[in-house]
């Protein structure tokens, strides 16, 4: 089925959890709908949800407009949390749904950016692994080879000049470097460090290459300054599984606990995307 999920609906329930106290699997302004056969988004999943969407799909059929569902997540519906929500529910004729969808449209805007540098093996496996999350994944590379071996949908910059797109990123992005050229990861590095507004910058090596670029930094004359916000080497809380997939993975990992605890809790751009994967132009 093409299109996205407003747009394929004629009528669809907007479930919005209104209230969350205690322990709960998603926080209060958590949004999901769901029409006669689909659903987009969760509100945590487990019997809370499957209730939820069996009341919204009762709702379709009764032709019902608005409703609220009180649940405590104890033993009473199969759970354990312990905690409590309540979720407004509402019925979306298709002109509601297209209002949405532009609600949706300016909220995938505000996602973070990650820039990946370097498409080679690390960097497509990264690139894969962020097109699950919540964030704007950019590949760039100056090899357009290494760009088409990309197939996560992502978005992929050709460019002979890299570091351009670091000046160029919004603020609060995600630079992760790891290019085939070690001089060029340092000159990349390097402008990701000078913004000052990043809120993860991580380079792929050791520590050796870490000293080498301090090293550089100190007789260069960009004015680089502090460098101890850089992550290098990237992934460290890992295995030491050296496969591109595991490193993407554990990498990963490190720049979405960056980019969500640089935000608010209650951030639109956070809590208003609600699909299962990530978001991505």
């Amino acid at each position: 089925m093409s299109g996205s999920f407003f747009e394929t609906v004629g009528s669809a329930i907007r479930l919005e959890l209104v209230s969350a106290r205690g322990s709960t699997p998603r926080e209060a302004g958590t949004v999901m709908y769901v029409s006669s056969d689909r659903s987009e988004g969760t509100i945590g999943g487990g019997r809370l949800e499957y209730i939820a969407i069996e009341a919204a799909r009762d709702m379709l059929i009764a032709g019902s407009v608005e409703r609220r569902l009180e649940l405590p997540l104890g033993p009473e519906i199969g759970q354990c949390c312990g905690g409590h929500v309540a979720i407004s529910m509402l019925l979306l004729d298709a002109g509601a749904l297209a209002l949405e969808e532009t609600r949706h449209a300016e909220a995938r805007k505000q996602l973070p950016a990650v820039y990946i540098f370097g498409a080679g093996h690390v960097g497509r496996a990264l690139a894969a692994a962020c097109a699950l999350l919540p964030v704007h994944t950019v590949l760039v590379d100056e090899r357009e080879a290494e760009l088409e071996g990309c197939s996560a949908p992502v978005r992929r910059c050709l460019t002979p000049l890299p570091e351009a797109e670091v000046r160029s990123a919004p603020p609060g992005s995600a630079f992760v470097v790891l290019t085939h050229d070690h001089a060029l990861d340092f000159i990349i590095a390097a402008e990701a460090l000078m913004r000052g507004d990043a809120a993860y910058v991580g380079m792929i090596g050791s520590k050796t290459k870490r000293a080498s670029f301090e090293r550089w930094c100190a007789k260069s004359s960009a004015p680089v300054g502090d460098t101890t916000p850089l992550v290098c080497p990237i992934g460290a809380a890992g295995s030491g599984d050296k496969r591109p997939e595991v490193i993407a993975a554990y990498v990963a990992a490190e720049v979405i606990a960056r980019l969500t605890a640089a935000r608010e809790p209650g951030d639109a751009a956070v809590q208003k995307i609600t699909s299962g994967g990530g978001l991505h132009e």
